[in-house]
């Protein structure tokens, strides 16, 4: 007898929600969650809602606060200093993998996406430079074939999106950044594993300099008298 059809439970749809509005800065880091105005808005129920806030703290996006409620999670330097060494571990894992593992036509597949990054970078086209360099950072993770490594990877990076900084906004880091793509992406499709893995850790690594560089120039910043003009 064929199993039956199940409709997502509706928190799960509401997490989905709740965790693209903080991917995209909808719901800020810090900010408090009005539970009452998302069952408004949402048109649900205090139940589903919770039991998304339950899922989105599990991951680590949210935290919940007795008698005061629910917050967004913010990322401190140390989370960040924390976080990237692992992810430079598991993704030049991933490298490294896809290496070994990359047929000819993955090469090729691959090639086309480094050309469309390549293309981007020249243009200055800062928001298609991450959204073809978070599309070839997953291909990279398929071919590895490693469900658990995936796993752990997927878990990090949405907590990453809790940290609204952006390393491409330092001058000269998209050419720099494209150079570590193509060292990458060099190795694989010469299936130099070893060498993979060392450009892929390098490149995380530098990323994570990168967003150090702009918070270390942020705080710098001094701050306008309230009423100032802007220029």
């Amino acid at each position: 007898m064929p199993l039956r059809i199940v409709q997502k439970a509706l928190y799960i749809e509401v997490a989905d929600r709740l965790r693209q509005q903080i991917a995209d800065g909808e719901l800020a880091p810090g900010a408090w969650i009005d539970e009452q105005a998302l069952t408004e808005a949402l048109g649900i129920s205090r139940t589903p809602l919770r039991e998304a806030l339950k899922v989105l703290a599990a991951e680590g996006l949210v935290r919940l606060e007795p008698r005061r409620g629910c917050f967004v999670n913010q990322l401190s330097d140390r989370d960040l200093d924390e976080i990237f060494p692992l992810m430079a571990l598991l993704e030049g894992r991933c490298a490294f993998e896809a290496a070994r593992n990359a047929t000819p036509a993955d090469v090729a597949r691959l090639e086309q996406m480094h050309a469309r990054l390549e293309k981007h970078a020249r243009a200055g086209q800062i928001d298609a430079y991450y959204a073809t360099n978070a599309e070839i950072h997953q291909a990279l993770q398929d071919l590895a074939h490693n469900r658990w490594l995936s796993g752990v990877i997927d878990d990090l990076r949405k907590v990453l999106r809790l940290s609204r900084l952006r390393s491409l906004h330092l001058p000269g880091r998209i050419q720099a950044s494209l150079s570590e793509h193509l060292a990458v992406f060099a190795a694989v499709k010469a299936g130099d594993a070893v060498r993979a893995e060392r450009v892929m850790r390098e490149h995380l690594t530098h990323q994570r300099a990168a967003l150090a560089q702009i918070a270390a120039g942020a705080a710098t910043v001094p701050r306008r008298r309230a009423g100032a003009g802007t220029r």
